[in-house]
């Protein structure tokens, strides 16, 4: 093994070796399966925080259950991402000086699976240097033949069931990408905007209506003026008509109850084609429905007004008008919901009234709201159950028509007014030719419809469809499905996870996952979200080159909790870095022993008695963590016992003076603590604990630590050694205190006087006390001792005798501010266990920690009073 961990070359050399060996691949057996299916990345997408997060996590219970013996498959692959890949297709086009309007669809796509093929993979690269486990055999691809297959099936089975269905409707329109979005797909932010308050003229009446509106660039559309009908002040004109401004068209004023009388002046200027509201509003009295933007959102030709000009713009001109030509009272600034596009967040989204392909969605929903909330799926942390059930509560129908190319084409053909629904264009031919009694008609009469269908609705089927669940051979279906768990953030609960819900219930009658595990967002320490533009984001890559991916992991996880958003800061990976290195250090100090064939000494035993029975709590304590999805919890523990407990304690209890050898058994059984600290670490930190595993003694080709089984705890779980230590560890530290308090060098010695009956714990440990503290003398009396400083551990009060003069006012000053602290200790914990809440609730040795906490407390406190009262007599 080479001087010095150099974290790169090791992570390179093991990363193959894994691969070379097939250890992350998984094949149906006899073995219970442990199965996740990645969330798959946008095919245009690069290594971020987010993803470092997330894939870590999913790798700690991947690795786990690698360990435990299961079937562990992870399934990766990546996403065709439509919207996000024809932006960026078309930008490169672009920069070739070609428009993608002087491309044919087929020409189009051609570029796109060019840069596809370029740039589609460097994700999953970027995953393998992250140590990610997956099965890289079974990496799929959304837009892949098989899935592609799925999707169509999927279309066709819902429309045939009347699921799916074609209409005109108000929808979320992305002026910039020019396709429709979901409403899950729209962010709504709250803006400042302007409140124009517009004269409407009555017709044949000296009289005006005001009406209120932010968005007078929508003005040419209006076809009707409305009031509620039960407002007073304006049931006498209801039936009559009113001009509308600009283009001077008469529209009936009209009455719902869906106004809402005390915003503005209580009258609504109705445009059926750019208001949701709106359109139910003309549906609901016939209104007739004008639309006067195109889809770039510049104002189109049957406006009559600001033609061409972008929507803003026109909204500009239309305030200048109105202000001009004495039809604008006044207008002022409030604060409204404005919808952006989730892919361009630049980009305000405009209702518009277009022709597209829904889900009816009443009846898929019922059974995946059950589902979670009767806890048949676990969503962690359970916060989330009430906002997918919000969300639930409040569905609408599916827009899944995208005006795109790139992406699943709709399974759809027109002929002579008639739609053909079939998976294949041959299948259609097949229904045409039927349908029409024509066996005339030729497959190129038929012509597919121009969209594409929404990413999500390729990615709902995900989980099926990476096991080809939609095929007639269901082997593979059957033994993996429903995975395990999901790892994915909480923004995607209704763009996904709800809709992976959806499908897995629609299709297979079976939820897709048994727990999702929602993580939280990564954010810089002022809270602000990481993103390029604010330049707080970095580069997840150059964090691995500098920290090791093992830092960078330990980084992120380690204060990773559930659905909490995680405040990252560099110190965190520096943290990871320096623990690699003391695992390294550690081995190298370990590996170093010489040895003889010396009897155990009676410190060595007690040693290896109490770290023996710290090992066995740890591993209690981070199964019971991992299985909770407490891995921030768990590798903190981890961490303490390994840096602390281990390097600190452990191996300074048994540590020889220089050149001396050391009893083999000795060796022999700090090897085997270290071998089961690393396969506990294993998960969590899967390079360095490769690398010094392999070379703790010697491997054969093809082991590896990452299919050794899994630490637990055995289970006799004898605490009596844990106590002693834990106690030999209290006198130790204290009476270092005293050392270090009295300035005594490292080779001076002290005098040790105890007042008190020997416990048991001091007993097994007194040498490894007076080794530990250089201690000269210890001696045990009856009587309590004058003029010295002292502790109490467990009813014996501990005399340090340093030798040196003490400063009485600063040791009076030093135990009041002692005994003020453990005052307010107790006082906390009697706070604790007088609420009736934690004592009912809290699991039965949480309580009794606290109430030795109490005891303790209290006994120290009787303590320093005593050996105040002594310096000030």
């Amino acid at each position: 093994m080479s001087q010095g961990y150099t974290a790169k070359e090791v992570e390179s050399k093991w990363y193959s070796y894994w691969l070379k060996h097939d250890l992350f691949t998984s094949k149906v057996d006899d073995r219970e399966p442990f199965t996740i299916v990645i969330p798959p990345p946008n095919v245009t997408g690069v290594l971020h925080m987010g993803h470092m997060l997330n894939n870590t996590i999913q790798d700690v219970f991947i690795r786990h259950a690698r360990m435990q013996g299961k079937n562990a498959c992870w399934v990766p692959g990546t996403d065709h991402a439509s919207i996000a890949t024809e932006a960026k297709v078309v930008g490169r086009l672009r920069e070739q000086g070609i428009k993608k309007s002087d491309l044919t669809r087929e020409e189009f796509l051609k570029h796109a699976w060019t840069w596809t093929d370029e740039f589609g993979g460097v994700i999953l690269d970027q995953l393998k240097r992250l140590g990610a486990s997956c099965d890289w055999s079974r990496t799929r691809f959304t837009l892949e033949e098989d899935l592609s297959e799925a999707v169509n099936k999927v279309f066709v089975e819902l429309y045939n069931d009347g699921k799916i269905y074609r209409d005109w409707k108000i929808v979320n329109w992305d002026p910039k990408a020019q396709t429709t979005l979901s409403n899950e797909e729209v962010i709504r932010k709250e803006v400042t905007s302007q409140l124009y308050y517009i004269k409407y003229k009555l017709v044949d009446q000296d009289d005006y209506l005001t009406v209120a509106t932010t968005r007078p660039e929508t003005i040419m559309g209006d076809t009707a003026i409305c009031v509620h009908p039960d407002d007073e002040r304006y049931k006498h004109i209801i039936g009559k008509h009113a001009i509308v401004p600009i283009v001077n068209r008469e529209v009936p004023i009209i009455a719902d109850t869906y106004i809402d009388r005390e915003f503005g002046t209580g009258v609504l200027k109705v445009t059926p084609a750019h208001d949701t509201n709106d359109y139910e509003i003309g549906q609901r009295h016939n209104l007739e429905s004008i639309d006067v933007l195109n889809p770039d959102g510049s104002i189109a030709d049957i406006a009559g007004f600001a033609v061409g000009k972008d929507r803003f713009e026109a909204r500009k001109l239309a305030a200048r008008y109105l202000k001009e030509n004495d039809l604008l009272i006044k207008n002022e600034s409030i604060q409204n919901s404005v919808g952006y596009s989730e892919r361009n967040a630049d980009t305000v989204v405009e209702p518009r009234r277009s022709l597209q392909w829904f889900v009816r969605m009443d009846d898929i929903v019922k059974p995946a709201l059950d589902a979670v909330l009767n806890g048949d799926i676990d969503f962690i942390p359970t916060k989330y159950v009430s906002v997918y059930k919000h969300w639930l509560d409040n569905i609408r129908d599916w827009p899944i028509s995208r005006q795109l190319w790139w992406g699943h084409s709709i399974p759809a053909y027109y002929m002579r007014d008639e739609v053909f629904v079939a998976e294949t264009k041959e299948e259609a031919l097949v229904m045409a030719q039927s349908h029409f009694s024509d066996d005339s008609i030729q497959i190129e009469d038929l012509l597919q419809d121009p969209d594409a269908l929404d990413t999500w609705f390729s990615s709902w089927l995900w989980p099926i469809s990476v096991f080809d669940g939609f095929k007639e051979d269901k082997r593979e279906f059957d033994y993996y499905y429903p995975t395990q768990v999901l790892v994915t953030g909480w923004d995607i609960i209704f763009f996904w996870v709800a809709r992976m819900i959806f499908a897995g219930y629609t299709f297979k009658s079976e939820k897709p996952f048994e727990k999702v595990y929602f993580t939280g967002m990564v954010r810089d320490m002022q809270r602000r979200k990481m993103s390029k533009s604010l330049g707080n984001s970095p580069d997840a890559l150059k964090l691995m080159d500098h920290y090791g991916a093992d830092g960078v992991r330990f980084g992120v996880l380690s204060c990773a909790a559930a659905g909490n958003d995680l405040l990252f800061e560099e110190k965190l990976c520096e943290n990871g870095r320096n623990f690699t290195n003391k695992l390294y250090n550690a081995f190298m100090l370990i590996d170093s022993w010489n040895t003889d064939s010396s009897e155990l000494a009676r410190e060595d035993q007690a040693a290896i008695q109490w770290f023996e029975a710290r090992l066995n709590q740890l591993k209690s304590d981070v199964d019971k963590a991992i299985s909770e999805f407490r891995l921030s919890e768990a590798l903190m523990e981890l961490y303490k016992a390994t840096w602390t407990d281990f390097c600190s304690w452990y191996l300074e209890f048994v540590k020889r003076p220089k050149g001396e050898a050391y009893p083999a058994a000795v060796k022999e059984k700090s090897i085997e603590f270290f071998n089961q600290l690393l396969q506990l670490l294993h998960p969590f930190m899967p390079f360095i604990t490769e690398e010094l595993w392999q070379n703790l003694e010697e491997r054969k080709e093809g082991e590896s630590i990452c299919v050794q089984s899994y630490p637990t705890a055995s289970e006799s779980r004898d605490k009596t050694w844990l106590d002693y230590g834990e106690s030999a560890r209290r006198i130790i530290t204290g009476i270092r205190d005293i050392r270090q308090k009295a300035s005594c060098k490292n080779q001076d010695t002290i005098k040790l006087t105890v007042y008190g009956k020997p416990s048991e714990a001091y007993t097994a440990f007194e040498q490894l006390i007076a080794k530990m503290t250089k201690a000269e003398s210890i001696n045990w009396v009856d009587h309590e001792v004058d003029g010295q400083e002292s502790f109490v551990e467990k009813g014996a009060t501990f005399y340090v005798d340093t030798g040196k003069t003490i400063d009485v006012d600063q040791l009076i000053q030093d135990l009041e501010a002692e005994l003020s602290y453990t005052e307010g200790f107790v006082k906390q914990v009697q706070g604790k266990l007088s609420n009736a809440r934690f004592v009912d609730n809290a699991p039965a040795a949480v309580v009794d920690k606290e109430r030795q906490k109490l005891k303790d407390g209290l006994d120290k406190i009787e303590a320093l009073k005593k050996n105040l009262s002594q310096y000030k007599s």
